[in-house]
C-alpha cells in the first residue's frame, strides 16, 4: 500500500500561477481551483495510487505567530487567490478525498502528522509526501516517507535529501534556524549560509551540541570564528527559529490510514464541478479502484 499526502495550500498556488485564469458563470475567478481539481485527478489516474489525504492552510496563522510576531501571515495574498482557498477545499472533499483544513496548525504539522502515522504502520509499504517544501524533507526516513514533487517526477528519499542539503533529515529544522526562511519569515542568523551550516550540522546535527568557542569545533569551516560568535550571542534566537521550523507530528487527525482509502468522488462533485463552469472534469475522473 502507498500513501499519498498532498500539501494543498501548495497544488492551490501552483495552480493560481500555473494554470490561466478561469471564470464560473457568474463571472467568479476559479482557475486556481480548477487547476488544482486537473491535478487531483490526474493523480488519482496514476497505477497505485489508493489512499490520499491533502491539507490546507484554512488560515495561514497558526501556534507559531504567538511564538515569533515575524512569523510568515496572509498579508499580501492576492484577493483573487484567497478567495479560492473555501473553493479549494470544497473541491477536494468532492473528490472524495480526505481533507484536513487547518487552523491552529499548519497543513505541513497534518502532513507530517500522517506520514508519521502511516510509516508505522506494517501494510504501508512507501509514504509520498507531495510538496517540494523543503520544510517536510524533515519527516523523510530511509525510503519509506519520501517527497514527491510532482512538477518535477522528483523522489527526494533520505540518501537524496542528504545529497540536496549535505544533512539529514533530522537536521533539517536546526539548518533552517541558521540559515532562515523567507518564505516562512524565519530570519536565520548572520553570516551563516547553506553551505557553512550544512558543514557544521553534517558533523554536529543539531544546534545545542556545537560548541560556543570555534576552537572547540571539530569541524574545519571557513569563518568559523565569526560564525561561532554569533551562534553563541544569538543561540536563544536560532533556539526559537528551530522550534518555528520544527514540525509538529501530533496533530489530532481524526481519520486514520484506511479511512483515506479512495472510493470514488462523492454526490456534490457533478453540482460543484457545473458551478465551475467545469463539467469536463468529470469524464476524466478514473473509477476507484478495488
Amino acid at each position: 500500500m502507498h500513501v499519498h499526502l498532498i500539501d494543498g495550500t501548495y497544488e492551490l498556488y501552483r495552480s493560481y500561477y500555473g494554470a490561466p485564469p478561469a471564470q464560473d458563470p457568474n463571472g467568479r475567478e476559479v482557475g486556481g481551483v480548477r487547476g488544482l481539481l486537473a491535478s487531483l485527478v490526474s493523480l488519482l489516474r496514476e497505477p497505485g495510487v489508493t489512499h490520499v489525504g491533502i491539507a490546507f492552510d484554512t488560515v495561514i496563522e497558526s501556534f507559531r505567530n504567538e511564538l515569533f510576531a515575524g512569523y510568515k501571515t496572509g498579508t499580501g495574498i492576492e484577493p483573487a487567490l484567497w478567495a479560492q482557498f473555501p473553493l479549494a477545499e470544497r473541491a477536494a472533499a468532492a473528490l472524495g478525498l480526505v481533507v484536513w483544513p487547518m487552523v491552529a496548525f499548519e497543513a505541513d504539522d497534518a502532513l507530517a502528522t500522517m506520514a508519521v502515522r502511516a510509516a508505522a504502520m506494517p501494510q504501508v509499504e512507501r509514504v509520498f509526501v507531495c510538496t517540494p517544501d523543503k520544510d517536510l524533507a524533515q519527516v523523510v526516513r530511509s525510503d519509506r516517507i519520501v517527497q514527491l514533487d510532482r512538477k518535477k517526477q522528483l523522489v527526494l528519499d533520505e540518501a537524496a535529501v542528504r545529497a540536496k542539503f549535505g544533512i539529514a533529515p533530522a537536521s533539517i529544522p536546526d539548518w533552517l534556524a541558521l540559515v532562515g526562511d523567507d518564505q516562512d519569515g524565519i530570519p536565520g542568523l548572520p553570516r551563516w549560509g547553506a553551505t557553512s551550516a550544512a558543514v557544521v550540522l553534517a558533523h554536529y546535527q543539531h544546534l545545542e551540541a556545537i560548541p560556543d568557542a570555534a576552537a572547540d569545533w571539530t569541524v574545519r569551516v571557513r569563518g568559523a570564528e565569526a560564525l561561532s560568535t554569533v551562534l553563541r550571542e544569538q543561540r536563544r534566537e536560532a533556539e526559537l527559529y528551530r522550534t518555528l521550523a520544527t514540525l509538529r507530528t501530533d496533530v489530532p487527525l481524526a481519520e486514520d490510514v484506511e479511512a483515506m482509502r479512495w472510493r470514488g468522488p462523492n454526490a456534490e462533485l457533478e453540482p460543484f464541478l457545473r458551478e465551475l463552469g467545469y463539467e469536463r472534469l468529470l469524464e476524466r475522473v478514473p473509477p476507484p479502484r478495488a
